[in-house]
């Protein structure tokens, strides 16, 4: 004797489970591009305020009072970072992203720059079980070199 199994219905469930996937596939890719997209504008933003950065070591009162050294020229760590400061307030990464954090290491021995930018992304598709916003970082650096 053989049951018939009602069979209606399971096509149904089938569908369902795969419009999910897809959906949760699209927002990966929605919330991944929107990352890419930030830490591109960060990188710009990075290499500007370090250049900005390096750039105070030639146009400082260091070189107006001292003269221009020969080589690598002398950089202040603490000019640095308030030039890198007014950079980001004045091409206005602050109001770009919101809640833009930066770092600052001098290397005084090469004369270099560099900026570590960190801003949240709030991502715009939220995938079940993920959280709803990420931290996406850059980084730029300069060095600056007197030439005769």
């Amino acid at each position: 004797m053989r049951g018939d199994r009602d069979e209606r219905g399971q096509a149904t469930v089938m569908i369902v489970g795969f419009a999910m996937v897809l959906a949760m596939t699209v927002a990966m890719v929605v919330d991944a591009s929107a990352a890419y997209l930030q830490r591109q504008g960060l990188d710009t933003v990075a290499d500007g305020a370090a250049l900005r950065g390096a750039d105070l070591g030639a146009t400082g009162r260091e070189v107006y009072t001292g003269g221009v050294p020969r080589g690598r020229l002398d950089l202040t760590a603490a000019a640095v970072r308030g030039s890198v400061h007014d950079y980001l307030a004045a091409t206005g990464a602050y109001a770009a992203y919101p809640g833009l954090r930066f770092e600052v290491d001098v290397d005084p021995a090469t004369s270099s720059v560099t900026v570590h930018l960190e801003a949240p992304l709030d991502l715009p598709l939220a995938v079940p079980g993920s959280p709803g916003t990420a931290t996406v970082g850059a980084t730029g650096s300069a060095v600056v070199v007197a030439q005769r």
